[in-house]
């Protein structure tokens, strides 16, 4: 699997050769977060942080929303660490802070060490100070401590070269449960192959950023395929994670599945297939996922029109159903059917749709018993996807928030607020 990075310095994405030497700028990282969203986890370092001269909090914080992202770079007190994973970071890498007394205030499942070697020797404070201390003696000594380790070759780092993959085998059997991410060198599909085969993650900036590796190429590195045609199945979902139908995609399809950011896969038939040529039935791509045995894919797509089967339906399983189905009947109501029907008034009079919701909610804490709490439910949430249709707001947006919110680490206390004729 691939990690894009995105590193920065003085307010734009830079990429550094042996963290030392500028070699390119590529401007505002919020075009490139949103590039590289399609393969998962990106990881942002703040190469400023890291040498404590200054920070680009400002321009990180807006990424979080676009996909996990991995949060790195002059983490080294605890409150920056908690506020960093309050605010949404997926995960946060800690380099310099990284000692036992240090990680054990933090949750583990979302700390990654970061061990940056220069000829083997673990250095710090922006790859400045060495330490004295190996990987493998720095990875027995957070063992249990952090979910993940990064290790990064920083003599090997933004020079294309490859990386040292000769290492790779007894860093994976040290780091035990946690996951290690390779970093520095990495420039081949190959590469990334070889990794993902030796149980470890490939970290990539240079060779993207330069064009020496396709993004699709990277992405679909660790793949492999027990088929005569060498077609992988792809189960597409939609952003609630609802599957839509069963394709198949080819290397070719998925480069460009990935390049144009839409829904395009291998027709046994017909060859390259772009989802919605002739229905207008389109596809945007979200995200790409490859399977755990690294033979079949996910696509996570965001589906036009009326369904993604030929027959008209949503699935190829027939309709959606629950919310999903009437959500979709709320939006058919929200774009010109019957005038006279309850959700187009409901749409059209603000102030009877918060009276409705206000007298639902109020219905449902005073509900008692399994059915009567269902039908309150029910109620309730029809006139919640209303309000959610007239300003525009997806059920995935609310569940990416929903998400968000669990990866709090500071919580309130949830107290009542005061009614609003009590604020009165």
């Amino acid at each position: 699997m691939i990690i894009p990075s995105i590193d920065l310095m003085g307010g734009r994405t830079v990429q550094l050769i042996g963290g030392k030497e500028f070699a390119l700028e590529a401007g505002d990282p919020a075009p490139i977060a949103e590039r590289f969203a399609v393969a998962g986890e990106i990881a942002v370092v703040d190469l400023d942080a890291a040498l404590g001269r200054g920070s680009n909090r400002p321009l990180i914080t807006p990424l979080l929303p676009k996909a996990p992202i991995r949060v790195g770079g002059g983490i080294r007190d605890v409150q920056t660490a908690i506020d960093w994973l309050d605010a949404g970071a997926a995960k946060i890498v800690i380099g310099t802070a990284a000692t036992p007394e240090f990680l054990r205030n933090l949750p583990a499942q979302r700390l990654i060490a970061a061990l940056d070697a220069r000829d083997g020797e673990v250095v710090v404070e922006g790859w400045q100070t060495r330490t004295g201390e190996s990987i493998l003696e720095r990875m027995k000594r957070l063992e249990g401590l952090v979910g993940g380790f990064l290790v990064t070759f920083v003599e090997k780092e933004g020079r294309l070269g490859g990386t040292s993959l000769d290492l790779v085998p007894r860093l994976v059997e040290a780091a035990g449960p946690a996951r290690v991410t390779i970093a520095g060198g990495v420039t081949t599909a190959q590469d990334i192959a070889a990794l993902d085969a030796l149980g470890a993650d490939a970290q990539i900036g240079m060779a993207l950023y330069t064009g020496r590796l396709d993004l699709g190429e990277a992405i679909a590195a660790p793949l492999r395929s027990d088929r005569p045609d060498g077609l992988w199945p792809t189960v597409v979902v939609n952003e609630s994670g609802r599957a839509l139908g069963l394709v198949y995609s080819s290397a070719e399809s998925l480069r460009e599945a990935i390049r144009s950011r839409s829904g395009i896969y291998h027709s046994r038939r017909r060859g390259l297939w772009r989802k919605g040529e002739t229905s207008g039935d389109t596809q945007q791509l979200i995200r790409v996922d490859l399977d755990c045995d690294r033979d079949a894919l996910r696509f996570v797509v965001r589906q036009s029109g009326p369904g993604f089967c030929h027959k008209g339906t949503g699935t190829c399983w027939g309709d959606e159903q629950g919310l999903e189905s009437l959500l979709k009947r709320i939006r058919t109501q929200s774009i010109g059917a019957d005038p006279k029907s309850y959700t187009r008034r409901l749409l059209d009079n603000p102030a009877l749709l918060e009276s409705k919701l206000v007298e639902e909610a109020r219905e449902l804490a005073e509900a008692s018993g399994s059915a009567e709490v269902t039908r309150e439910a029910a109620d309730l949430l029809y006139f919640l996807l209303v309000a959610m249709q007239r300003s525009g707001v997806e059920l995935s947006e609310v569940g990416a928030e929903l998400d968000r919110r669990a990866l709090k680490i500071t919580r309130r206390p949830g107290n009542a607020k005061p009614s609003r004729e009590c604020r009165r």
